[in-house]
């Protein structure tokens, strides 16, 4: 064990295991986390090559072979509880994509929540056994996120009472979804529906693409790989060519919206119901976002500790890097930030299994406000999260440029969340559709309930710009419930100057669309301070749970350190609506710095508290024990292009070059 390390670990005020047990949720959760990680690190046939070392073909062959085994301990151990087995998955592929992700995450429950009970009967446990493997081809080459502007067509002929499905173009080619490539034999295709001469818009289809024996494909489906990606290695992200293929009538789910036999069509109850899969998708980006980032941190400020370099004054030994200020104000703030994502993600799970509920009751009434939040938090969290793992590499100097430090992979396989499930800006969007709508709601007198009522608020009806002096600021920046509620009025008054900005726009004659476009960078803005507020606001709630003071004393620092390093840096926002004034903002900057100095004896501890597996963490400069440099030479040393002390390069090309010159 590094000596520098140990000594952190000594300097920690809190117990780091009960800290644990609040981030899993509760000692149950650890205990059975570290079982199921025990189980898989402990299992030879888990064991890997670094795909650092190997070639694409390599990595998905070798991820292959793991997911299959994995299927089979699933079922041995009879691990069937959805969290128990993503938990299990993350340890066989650690917190890396693999090609049985969209089987497992979309086609198994898209099937749950859409198909009827004989489609069950027919689907369902041919795909748990895996004779069906699926995937979810919603994606095109020339749309994405605007499913409205999706181009396959399923067309019902009521002749064979099967649906024809088409790709009438190159841009409707289906592109991106993971597993389709080379993996999957079946997928869900999201097409146009067209019955009877009209469209009824997006309904999801089950189409057999490859032949259940031979895997080969099937007559009219051009199915393939697309190429290498910036990440992904392992996942054979597809694309499907659709020419004339015929499924029976019995292939749409029809749970909810349903086509009879001569094509009537049958509306579903509600629009918003095949919304359940994308809301939950989403939350579990947030709970990513908040682990990707917990681990570039664990791994950064590990290093920082072991790591010393130059000098703070002259003759005295080299500090360790996290004793320098800077290093602090890099670091710090994103552990606070991974901590606040942390909540939000336990929240977003808790809110959605609450809500689902309801849904299944036939009870919509708080969908619309889960779908904006989901939208919104996945947004501002991967944005969020994808600067800051760069940030942590950066930290780290030349040697978080290797892959050995596990930064770079974090990263490659994290950026995407920024763009699937939704784009960001148009996620954004959604949520800012969502606030102006209910902006406009309490402006008509309506009462709102949930997370939005603080637009009801009658101080936030009509904000003038004004001097600073004729709004006196009472702002503690020491009390974070003070520091919520100036979040809180900075998110109003930024959804209103949003809702003004468009009403503005339409006084002059613009249409709708025209008025909303040309306010949009003002309502991703809105979107983005609702967030803000809502992450402060939940973390701010969890301290209220916390019943250890050690503990409740150091998530404190840390809210506190992550409301204000958010002010700091949206500080135009604040000063501009008289939230805060001038002296105010410096006092802030001064009390960060005390913050970070708070903080830095229990740096290690906290990220500790994360509680990541070696085997998960991956990487040689944020191993548990600080044993850097010695391990960085081994991993080195097994680098393919060592496998011979003269590559045959020099032979071909050098020693020839020689005697031509």
């Amino acid at each position: 064990m590094n000596p520098d390390i140990t000594r952190e670990r000594q300097n920690a005020t809190f117990d780091v295991e009960k800290l644990t047990h609040i981030l899993d949720g509760g000692n149950e959760k650890t205990k059975r986390r570290r079982e199921i990680e025990a189980m898989v690190f402990s299992d030879p046939d888990f064991k890997e090559e670094d795909p650092n070392f190997l070639s694409r073909s390599e990595r998905y062959d070798q991820a292959v072979k793991k997911s299959a085994q994995m299927i089979l301990k699933l079922r041995e151990y009879g691990i069937a509880d959805p969290e128990e087995i993503y938990c299990y998955k993350n340890c066989v592929h650690p917190d890396r994509p693999e090609p049985f992700d969209l089987h497992l995450g979309m086609f198994l429950p898209t099937l749950l929540n859409q198909a009827t009970p004989e489609q069950m009967d027919r689907f369902f446990m041919p795909a748990w056994n895996l004779e069906i493997i699926g995937t979810y081809a919603q994606t095109e080459m020339g749309h994405g996120t605007h499913l409205r502007g999706l181009e396959t067509t399923a067309t019902y002929d009521p002749a064979t009472q099967e649906f024809v499905l088409n790709s009438p173009t190159v841009s409707s080619i289906k592109w991106w979804p993971g597993g389709l490539g080379k993996t999957s034999n079946h997928a869900i295709v999201l097409a146009q529906l067209y019955t009877q001469g009209n469209c009824h818009g997006l309904h999801a289809f089950i189409v057999p693409i490859r032949d259940l024996d031979t895997h080969v494909p099937l007559p009219g489906i051009v199915v393939g790989d697309i190429g290498p990606k910036f990440g992904f290695s392992e996942v054979d992200n597809g694309f499907l060519k659709l020419e004339n293929v015929r499924i029976p009538r019995e292939n749409m789910l029809m749970k909810f919206a349903k086509v009879e036999a001569d094509g009537t069509y049958l509306k579903p109850p509600s629009a918003k119901l095949t919304y359940g899969t994308m809301v939950f998708i989403r939350s579990l980006i947030v709970g990513e976002s908040a682990r990707a980032l917990s681990k570039s941190c664990t791994i950064a400020i590990r290093y920082s500790s072991v790591r010393h370099q130059s000098e703070i004054r002259p003759g005295d030994p080299e500090p360790q890097i996290l004793d320098y200020q800077t290093q602090q104000y890099k670091l710090l703030p994103l552990l606070a930030m991974a901590y606040a994502f942390t909540f939000v993600g336990q929240y977003m799970r808790q809110t959605y299994h609450r809500i689902s509920g309801d849904i299944t009751e036939g009870d919509f009434s708080e969908l619309p406000e889960l779908h904006a939040l989901s939208a919104g938090l996945k947004a501002f969290t991967t944005w969020a999260t994808n600067s800051a793992i760069e940030v942590c590499r950066m930290s780290c100097g030349g040697h978080g440029y290797s892959r050995s430090s596990g930064l770079p992979d974090i990263y490659v396989e994290f950026t995407p969340t920024c763009t699937y499930e939704g784009e960001n800006t148009v996620m954004m969007l959604q949520t800012a559709r969502y606030l102006v709508k209910s902006y406009r709601q309490a402006q008509a007198g309506q009462q709102l309930s949930g997370i939005v009522s603080y637009l009801n608020d009658p101080k936030h009806q009509r904000v003038q710009p004004q001097p600073v002096a004729g709004r006196p600021t009472v702002v503690d920046i020491n009390d974070l419930a003070s520091l919520v509620e100036v979040f809180k009025q900075r998110a109003a008054i930024l959804v209103e100057l949003a809702a003004k900005s468009i009403q503005q726009e339409l006084h002059h004659g613009k249409s709708q669309e025209d008025a909303w476009n040309n306010s949009a960078i003002d309502l991703v803005r809105a979107s983005d301070a609702h967030c803000h507020y809502v992450v402060v606001k939940l973390f701010t709630d969890k301290l209220g749970e916390v019943s250890d003071t050690a503990i409740h004393s150091v998530l404190s620092t840390l809210a506190l350190l992550y409301a204000l390093h958010g002010i700091t840096k949206n500080s135009g926002d604040f000063l501009q609506a008289g939230l805060l004034n001038v002296p105010q903002v410096l006092q802030i900057s001064n009390r960060i710095k005390e913050l970070l100095s708070q903080l830095r004896p229990n740096a290690v501890a906290l990220v500790d508290a994360f509680d990541f597996h070696d085997k998960r963490l991956k990487s040689v400069l944020g191993r548990y024990d600080g044993n850097v440099y010695e391990n960085l030479f081994e991993w080195a040393r097994r680098s393919p292009l060592n496998s011979t002390e003269v590559h045959e390069s020099f032979h071909k090309y050098l020693k020839p070059l020689r005697a031509k010159l």
